[in-house]
Parts: C-alpha cells; structure tokens; sequence
C-alpha cells in the first residue's frame, strides 16, 4: 500500500473511532432527560398553538375546530408521536404513576374521582387543557377548584 494510501486509511480509521466514542459519551442519564425535557416543551408548544379554540364536550378525535379535555391531549400529543387512547379514563392507565411534588412538562394530569378530565402540565403549577367557554386555556394547578379536585398524574414521555 502507498504511503498516502496509509495515511488515507489511518484518517479514516482514526475518525471512525473518534465518532463512535464520542456517541458513547453522549448517550446518558444527561441525555435522555434533555431529550424529554425538550419533548415536553414540544408537546406545550404544540398545545399552545390551539389557545382559545373551543370547548366541546365529546368533540371528534383529530378535529381542531374544538376539543374536548381527552381529543385535545390525544391530538396535542400524537403530533409529537405519542398515541393516547381516546378518553380521559383510558389515558390515565398509560404511562407512570408522578406523585403530584415530581410533576414536569408534558405530564398528564387528571381529576376528578371517578377520572373524567385531563389537563397537560406546563411546569410552575400551570396545566394546558379545555373546558366551558374559554376553551383551550392555561389554569393555575395549585389554587382553587382544580387544586382540590386533582387526581393523579401520568408520565408518558
């Protein structure tokens, strides 16, 4: 083989190795917890984007001329390719149980006893979700009526 052949090849060899042992050192606990944090600020954005877009009990899945509680989280979060089954009770048994003080963006959250509404949270005791006449709004999880009737929550991401 050539010189310049060899040293072609070394190049080759020594940036191959570079590569795949800088992969090795990206792919952590760091990186996986990026990865759904930044997920999460994609399933709020893409929530966001239907603000004021109204209420409607038993709304068709994949419209967005309006939602209810259930087909807005389903949308929102088949969008970002995470497919939720249809109602709020069906989509509190999918994912892991979050004990309310472990709560981060893009968690479901669910009231009621028994479940029959489901809200997106948003991180700083703010939850994304529809009801009544506002429609898609962001309420304040820890105060008031939804504090009190605050179920559970689930993570899917």
């Amino acid at each position: 083989m050539k010189t310049t052949s060899k040293k072609l090849w070394m190049g080759i060899c020594f940036t191959m190795t570079l590569a795949l042992s800088a992969g090795s050192f990206v792919v952590g606990p760091e990186t996986i917890h990026a990865a759904s944090a930044s997920k999460g600020d994609q399933i709020i954005s893409t929530g966001s984007q239907f603000m004021g877009v109204r209420y409607e009990h038993g709304a068709p899945a994949g419209s967005t001329s309006s939602f209810d509680c259930s087909s807005f989280t389903q949308y929102v979060f088949a969008q970002n390719g995470i497919h939720l089954p249809r109602s709020s009770k069906q989509q509190s048994t999918v994912g892991t149980y979050v004990p309310r003080s472990q709560l981060k963006k893009g968690d479901l959250v669910f009231f009621y006893a028994p479940i029959h509404h489901v809200a997106i949270y948003m991180g700083d005791g703010k939850i994304l979700h529809t009801f009544g006449q506002g429609g898609v709004t962001v309420t304040d999880l820890n105060s008031g009526w939804w504090s009190s009737h605050y179920t559970e929550a689930r993570r899917v991401l």
